[in-house]
């Protein structure tokens, strides 16, 4: 990964500067005075669970909404007044689209490159997003999966010099998501710039060089995967199903643990810094009660028990 930590980029390098973003809906502050940057040639992705301000926040870097305070430049541009010339530049994959349903998949890449001064040749597009078979079918004979291909193939289509991915591989295959990942990759590569959501963390560590996470209007930290994860833990987690009628406060107490956290429908997970006595002593106490601690396991740390200390909840959630 070519970038690292939270730091400014310089500033010819900058394609996108965020300063004091604030958004309200009445009483509520989608977007709550976040800053950060992003530099060329860098995927950032931006994680929240639902209602974390990731959407209003990429409409106002796109140009579909104004914010009540603060500044947002892409390329160079103030998004509130320039939003018409940033259109040209940029490409924005929506993660549910209105097709046209008449038009063959062919028929809209041509139509859709007609409203850009540059294009893309709309074959090399079918080729790219592994749509060749469907390229004479008609939108609304395409699965769920090929739409959302299709989708990214309409955001690339202006040949953009920044890319707006907002979950695009939902609904995919894993096949497909592979190949979706190559094509962002192949656009980092080609010096292009990707703003990404997502809502599968093994996308964001694979593809991410910088993450922000974000909940509740906020950005509560900024940094690539080892960083986010160097800061908050040094601790292995050891990890298991639910143990029916033992508490938290019992499990937080056993030797070693140094914090305690528990995904809803999900597994316990214990972080310590002595693994073998942690896991002595939940064998002992599952013994103690009659229970068994099913799928019990150790492991590192990742990107996940980042994004569950600091919002408390899963990513899909």
């Amino acid at each position: 990964m070519s970038r690292t930590g939270a730091e400014p980029a310089a500033e010819e390098g900058v394609v996108i500067r965020v300063v004091d973003l604030r958004k309200q809906y009445g009483e509520i502050r989608a977007v709550d005075g976040i800053s950060f940057e992003v530099a060329r040639g860098e995927v950032f992705g931006l994680l929240g669970p639902n209602g974390a301000g990731k959407t209003t926040t990429i409409e106002i870097l796109e140009g579909l909404r104004v914010p009540d305070g603060g500044v947002a430049t892409v390329l160079g541009l103030d998004v509130a007044r320039h939003a018409a010339e940033l259109k040209e530049r940029i490409g924005v994959q929506l993660q549910s689209a209105a097709l046209y349903p008449r038009l063959t998949v062919t028929e809209l890449l041509t139509l859709f490159a007609s409203f850009y001064r540059r294009s893309r040749p709309p074959a090399e597009l079918v080729a790219a997003l592994d749509l060749g078979e469907r390229a004479k079918a008609q939108t609304r004979q395409l699965s769920g999966g090929q739409r959302q291909r299709l989708s990214v193939a309409l955001a690339l289509v202006n040949d953009p010099e920044l890319v707006f991915l907002d979950e695009p591989t939902t609904g995919l295959d894993p096949q497909a998501r592979q190949n979706l990942w190559d094509i962002v990759r192949e656009l980092r590569e080609r010096g292009r710039t990707i703003l990404l959501t997502t809502h599968y963390m093994e996308e964001a560590e694979a593809l991410c060089d910088r993450i922000a996470i974000m909940d509740h209007g906020r950005i509560m930290e900024i940094g690539t995967v080892p960083e986010l994860v160097g800061r908050r833990f040094r601790e292995r987690a050891v990890h298991f199903d639910p143990l029916p009628g033992v508490g938290e406060g019992e499990l937080a107490a056993l030797p070693g643990v140094s914090r305690l956290a528990r995904e809803q429908d999900g597994p316990t997970l214990l972080y310590t810094a002595d693994v073998p006595a942690t896991i002595s002593a939940v064998l002992a106490l599952a013994d103690d009660r009659g229970l068994e601690p099913r799928n019990l396991g150790v492991r590192n740390p990742s990107l996940e028990d980042v994004f569950l200390d600091l919002t408390g909840r899963a990513l899909r959630d």
